[in-house]
């Protein structure tokens, strides 16, 4: 395992803790300002499974991995969330012990292992541009990532430090996942597909069982729905930019 092959993952994984620093820019917000960026969040998320997830999966695999993929992800998801002593979220600022906020986190997760499994596979791919090109398309990726995990918990009431700490977090998982596909890179070419259908399955889940239900729940509707359409667009633009 080289040095550079580390470093690429490295650095790759670390952009969900640049990203996630921008939320130290943001300052208290009215409760309708919360359920708007809950529903930005939710638009990016969307984007992401829709335009770039379920994508990718298909180009490496076909229709019928993508949809068990997607439901295995929606289903482990309705367990874990069936197991968790379930709150809802209250309205009110402070929410910071909420299981939502471990779902959500869940699937972040979730959604970092495919990727960290892409970049040490392209890593040790015969084709040598590949890997220094797929690590800089995730890390940009990244970027935009860690910042929908930290506006989210910050919506939850979470500090900001906490927040970026728990961005950070996320972000090691896609390294290990990543120095696996490096060490194993064969093995796994197979579940990559799957997983990244997974990923996507998991957090189509929490927007629509959380995030959206949150952002709709104390009058502010059409300004959470536009929201959730300028998230979406959003991260539509950025996937387009940086391929």
């Amino acid at each position: 395992m080289s040095s550079l092959a580390l470093t690429s993952i490295l650095i790759s994984s670390l952009c969900t803790s640049i990203g996630a620093m921008a939320v130290l820019m943001i300052k208290d917000v009215s409760h309708r300002g919360k359920d708007i960026l809950l529903a930005y969040t939710a638009g990016i998320m969307v984007s992401a499974s829709a335009y770039g997830l379920i994508p990718s999966a298909l180009k490496l695999s076909n229709l019928t991995v993508l949809v068990v993929g997607i439901l295995i992800g929606t289903l482990v998801l309705t367990i874990i969330e069936s197991l968790i002593p379930h709150t809802d979220l209250n309205h009110s600022a402070k929410s910071s012990h909420s299981p939502n906020l471990l779902l959500f986190l869940i699937a972040m997760s979730i959604h970092n292992i495919p990727e960290g499994l892409s970049v040490g596979t392209s890593i040790i791919s015969p084709a040598q541009e590949l890997g220094p090109m797929v690590s800089f398309a995730i890390g940009l990726q990244n970027i935009p990532d860690g910042f929908l995990i930290a506006l989210f918990l910050f919506t939850q009431g979470i500090n900001p430090f906490k927040a970026i700490l728990f961005s950070t977090i996320t972000g090691l998982i896609e390294l290990f996942a990543g120095i696996v596909g490096l060490l194993f890179g064969q093995s796994f070419e197979g579940i990559v597909p799957y997983a990244l259908a997974f990923a996507a399955g998991s957090m189509l889940f929490v927007v629509y069982k959380e995030l959206i239900p949150e952002s709709h729940g104390d009058g502010n509707e059409r300004a959470a729905t536009f929201a959730f359409i300028l998230g979406f667009i959003t991260m539509v633009c950025l996937t387009d930019w940086f391929r």
